[in-house]
């Protein structure tokens, strides 16, 4: 009689020790993997919605403006001079500001005015 009291409760432990673990995983999974998933659709997002004229942050801390976007790589234009041009991957693009676009046309998209053509900004 005893000896099934023992078998019983031995048996139960081990449910317990499963249930413990169980927990234990799942604590894990919501701590440290869901928020990685969450951070890695949120920058695909971002660089699947990048628009030439953008302006962005480099994972080197440069700013730029994007001026060609392919498939895996941007080409970003640093500086106010037009002839540093650097070709980079999508992923080393860590944050992205949308341009500034002064009038929108429907047709050709955005378009700045020249303000000593025209009298009004």
């Amino acid at each position: 009689m005893f000896s099934l009291a023992a078998q019983s409760s031995g048996g139960t432990s081990w449910v317990i020790l499963i249930v413990v673990y169980a927990v234990i995983f799942g604590g894990f999974y919501m701590i440290f993997m869901r928020p990685q998933k969450k951070e890695q659709k949120r920058v695909q997002a971002m660089i699947n919605e990048m628009e030439v004229g953008d302006t962005v942050l480099t994972t080197s801390g440069f700013y730029g403006v994007l001026i060609d976007i392919s498939d895996e790589d941007v080409i970003v234009e640093f500086g106010s001079n037009k002839n540093c041009r650097i070709p980079m991957q999508k992923a080393a693009i860590a944050q992205v500001e949308k341009g500034f676009c002064r009038i929108k046309d429907e047709r050709r998209g955005c378009r700045e005015i020249d303000s000593s053509k025209s009298g009004r900004v």
